[in-house]
């Protein structure tokens, strides 16, 4: 179990969370980019490379026998700041289809490139399994 932090008078962040306090097993999600299964990228499109990057993070949690619900920490690394903002509200929308309404504490970062250089976003998290 985890509980999300909420410093008292703070605006509640929309799409994520200010902190998350857990206790378990952590697992941690090494970056996924927007490649499927066999490394094969199927799109150059900013949202489909998330929605794949997030599927890919999923199958990860899945092998670990967790779930989306067990993220406390996701950190973003875009190489797009533009297209972010631009098409955040698809963003959003992949995100909640794939990974439901669990908002982690989140970071996302610019990044001049990726070291897959058709990669536009790069995905990593950490989870942790109630004991």
């Amino acid at each position: 179990m985890h509980t999300l932090l909420q410093p008292d008078g703070w605006e509640r962040p929309k799409g994520y969370a200010n902190g998350v306090a857990a206790r378990g097993t952590h697992i941690f999600v090494g970056g996924q980019i927007g490649w499927n299964a066999t490394q094969v990228f199927e799109s150059d499109d900013f949202v489909a490379q998330t929605a794949q990057a997030l599927r890919n993070v999923l199958a990860v949690l899945q092998a670990a026998h967790a779930g989306p619900e067990h993220m406390v920490r996701m950190t973003w690394y875009i190489t797009d700041r533009d297209t972010y903002v631009s098409r955040l509200k698809e963003v959003g929308a992949a995100y909640r289809a794939i990974l439901g309404k669990h908002f982690p504490a989140m970071t996302c970062i610019v990044v001049q490139a990726l070291v897959e250089p058709r990669a536009l976003v790069e995905i990593e998290v950490t989870a942790v399994l109630p004991d």
